[in-house]
């Protein structure tokens, strides 16, 4: 398996992000509105403290690309490809944006490369999910896919 994301060097490259997301978790005006918070503010010292004792929840899917395509409303190249489809390993499907830090590296994603992607489930501020369980945002830390 090769990485080809990192949610830190991602966030090297643009920490702007990390104020936007700090500055809704502490904005009282917006009660339903980014993240709790519970385990550090988002990529402080203490956010990533509480991902390596487990703390805060991480999930890991690995699986199959079946198919990757283009999503979204801006006018595309033929070539340009920025989601895939992966089979999981019981079967089912998830649908995903393409993560990486070198634009070469889109070109990995193709059917029959394994993709796996670890995720933090950071506890937002509106509860509870539709489903009525703990309303999560999924926040993608490392991607890594092998030929096919």
């Amino acid at each position: 398996m090769r990485p080809v994301y990192t949610l830190a060097e991602a966030l090297a490259q643009d920490p702007a992000r990390i104020a936007k997301i700090r500055d809704l978790t502490l904005d009282s005006s917006r009660p339903h509105m980014g993240l709790k918070g519970r385990h550090g503010l988002f990529a402080s010292v203490e956010w990533w403290e509480s991902i390596k004792a487990g703390r805060l929840q991480t999930q890991t899917l690995t699986g199959c690309i079946e198919r990757t395509y283009f999503a979204g409303q801006d006018s595309q190249r033929g070539d340009q490809v920025n989601s895939f489809t992966l089979r999981l390993a019981d079967g089912s499907t998830v649908d995903e944006s393409i993560y990486t830090h070198r634009r070469q590296d889109i070109k990995l994603f193709v059917p029959g490369a394994t993709v796996t992607m670890v995720y933090a489930l950071d506890e937002l501020k509106a509860q509870p999910a539709a489903d009525g369980g703990v309303n999560v945002a999924r926040t993608v830390l490392e991607v890594s896919v092998s030929a096919g």
